[in-house]
């Protein structure tokens, strides 16, 4: 007779599979990939425990699981991650949205208050923070730039997914490429720019350095700061005044960038704010003057 592979026998076989190979975290992912497949939610792998899988679930199981096993994100696998309690697609042309990133949304909010606002997202990429800033903020423009027209496609859908496609422009350019400080002024420019190093990204896990694109995480340069710096040295022309720049940056590289004033002219350096981990993460910058 032969063996019935149940929803609990499958994952307990999974998690194990998983723990051998070194993944992270074997059980959810062991458990993401399966609700995946069966098109289930997760607390409905427990409700239905006892569910035997057919063949052919078994068949495109067995298929996400050696993805999987190989390194590949289950993100990518399952084209979703959620970010600010919204589900966004993701694919290898765009980041997987990290956690850390939220913090970066929660205070462009705290700046951007109730009141019209003009705001310019450079390298938007999945369209993540865009898109959670106009699902919140009703009185929100946005133009989000980003040189990748696969990034780009990716994020126009999980902006008409949102139903804020009407309040965000796309629009393929590098950083402020193309765009004309006379006509172009905004009172929030937000970014999450590379910023990774060339010895960093030697020693990142498989899953991002061989799967996520390289272009949006290496930042060139020494510390991984020449796309960082473009942006400093570029963004007060294209600010309101008063009007702010806030930009996600690695591990240690507050410490470099606060012994850099001239980098930033007519802005000034409002702080840092730390995520969960204490990393100095977002730098806040403000233009004081016309």
């Amino acid at each position: 007779m032969e063996e019935s592979w149940t929803i609990l026998k499958v994952l307990q076989w999974t998690t194990g599979y998983f723990g051998r190979k070194g993944i992270e975290q074997p059980r959810a992912n062991a458990e993401v990939l399966l609700a995946f497949v069966l098109g289930m939610e997760r607390i409905d792998l427990y409700l239905r425990h006892d569910q035997p899988l057919t063949a052919s679930e078994l068949s495109r199981y067995r298929e996400v699981v050696r993805r999987r096993a190989l390194r590949e994100p289950t993100q990518y696998i399952t084209r979703r991650q959620e970010f600010w309690s919204l589900e966004f697609e993701v694919d290898p042309a765009v980041l997987i949205p990290r956690p850390e990133t939220e913090l970066l949304v929660e205070k462009a909010l705290d700046l951007v208050g109730s009141d019209p606002k003009k705001v310019l997202e450079i390298g938007t990429g999945s369209g993540a923070i865009s898109v959670a800033l106009a699902h919140e903020c009703g009185s929100v423009q946005i133009l989000a730039t980003d040189k990748s027209p696969e990034a780009l496609r990716v994020a126009r859908r999980n902006a008409r997914r949102h139903g804020v496609l009407e309040r965000i422009s796309f629009v393929a350019a590098d950083l402020f490429e193309g765009l004309h400080p006379g006509n172009a002024r905004f009172h929030l420019v937000v970014g999450n720019p590379p910023y990774v190093s060339d010895e960093e990204y030697a020693d990142l896990p498989e899953e991002i350095s061989g799967h996520e694109p390289a272009m949006a995480l290496l930042g060139k340069g020494p510390r991984g700061l020449d796309v960082v710096r473009r942006i400093l040295q570029t963004a007060g022309a294209f600010l309101t005044a008063p009007g702010d720049l806030l930009l996600e940056i690695g591990r240690g590289q507050a410490e470099i960038l606060e012994q850099e004033p001239k980098l930033f002219p007519g802005l000034r350096l409002e702080g840092f704010l730390r995520d969960h981990s204490g990393i100095l993460r977002i730098m806040h910058l403000r233009k004081v003057i016309g």
